[in-house]
């Protein structure tokens, strides 16, 4: 808090959150980790010792490389750095191989990668309007996100807990959703194509990039009334976007559900604002009907819907308090009970039925109010 007030006085502030959550990061290196240390490894290990050919057969682990390409080159440039530190880990048979060098290589490899992310909710904190600033330092908008973002708590658990590169391939992800903001969309879609070449889950928000970028950008004009004026579309523009984006967007159309949002977003465009909230619904859509999610998915939601208003009514708070009670409830009360041995499932399905309430209402929540927002933006302009 000290640095944080020493930091407000000198306008450093942003500084001040990237530098503490970065201190924080490091104090969770001897944490426990998952088996998805192991995964990395192993990928170190297959693409520095194997030719291309055999990245994706080679099958000595049963933690086989089945992300795409570009991951795969990330991988392959990291093990070349990390073979400074223990050369044993890049052996394809040492198979659950952990050393403290090693440790400390993958630790800060994924410390070292989140430089993207923070410079991506940098960016992000541009888009926001800066005429809207409270006197204090945490009513200002841009603190408030940078907050939220940064220090956000399920990305410290999954990257520096449990360990991955999601910090890495969010902060692709927001940089490209803050291009689009500047109305850099050649960018924008630039950066997403290279997201989806990392890893595959993006493909579940593709439709709401597709088909904003189409909207948007490959037609340059509406008319009064907010239609489409058809005769503004550009085929320079659509050739400029390239093959990918439709490709993409075309074979990850979403789950069924989704589309309504994404229908509101070509016929009633919102513009940038309007295509945030598309994205959040495709991915919270995925997430929801997926009949498989990884427990990154769910930030794949969160971490664009920070860029949304913050503020919770009276039901909602209760809603989040309860998650405390809650959690003692399963951590605290119920191991000393008869039931731990006959039912130990019961703590997991209290919080994931606890879980799924709120998201399914904040699912609900969002599509209404993009599916209002579109009529009465209508209505005003007739």
């Amino acid at each position: 808090m000290a640095a944080l007030t020493i930091a407000t006085g000198t306008g450093n502030w942003f500084s001040a959150l990237a530098l503490g959550v970065t201190l924080l990061k490091c104090l969770l290196i001897p944490t426990y980790h998952s088996t998805d240390f192991e995964v990395h490894r192993n990928w170190l290990a297959i693409t520095h010792s194997l030719p291309i050919s055999q990245w994706y057969y080679e099958a000595t682990s049963e933690w086989t490389l089945d992300y795409p390409p570009f991951f795969a080159w990330f991988e392959y440039i990291l093990s070349h750095v990390a073979k400074y530190f223990d050369q044993e880990m890049l052996n394809v048979h040492n198979l659950n191989y952990s050393s403290s060098r090693t440790l400390l290589f993958q630790r800060f490899s994924v410390i070292f990668m989140d430089v993207l992310f923070v410079y991506a909710v940098r960016e992000c904190c541009k888009c926001i309007d800066g005429k809207k600033v409270g006197k204090e330092l945490t009513e200002k908008p841009k603190f408030i996100l940078s907050v939220l973002l940064l220090w956000n708590f399920g990305l410290l658990i999954v990257d520096h807990i449990h360990f991955q590169y999601n910090g890495f391939l969010f902060g692709l992800m927001l940089l490209s959703i803050a291009r689009l903001f500047q109305k850099r969309h050649m960018e924008g879609a630039f950066l997403f194509a290279v997201l989806l070449h990392f890893k595959h889950i993006y493909l579940y928000v593709a439709p709401a990039y597709g088909v904003y970028l189409l909207r948007s950008y490959c037609f340059t004009a509406n008319k009064p009334d907010g239609s489409i004026r058809w005769k503004s579309f550009s085929f320079v523009r659509v050739i400029s976007l390239g093959l990918v984006v439709f490709l993409v967007s075309a074979l990850s159309l979403g789950p069924f559900l989704a589309l309504p949002s994404i229908f509101c977003l070509w016929f009633k465009p919102q513009g940038p604002r309007g295509f945030l909230r598309c994205l959040t619904l495709c991915a919270l859509s995925s997430f929801m009907f997926g009949w498989h999610v990884h427990e990154k998915a769910i930030l794949l939601a969160i971490l664009p819907m920070r860029k949304e208003k913050p503020l919770f009514n009276w039901m909602e708070t209760f809603y989040l308090l309860g998650l405390g009670p809650l959690e003692v409830c399963c951590e605290f009360v119920f191991p000393f009970t008869s039931w731990k041995v006959k039912y130990p499932f019961i703590p997991l399905l209290l919080t994931s039925v606890y879980c799924a309430v709120g998201i399914t209402y904040a699912w609900f929540k969002l599509y209404v109010s993009v599916l209002i927002d579109s009529a009465i933006g209508k209505t005003k302009k007739q």
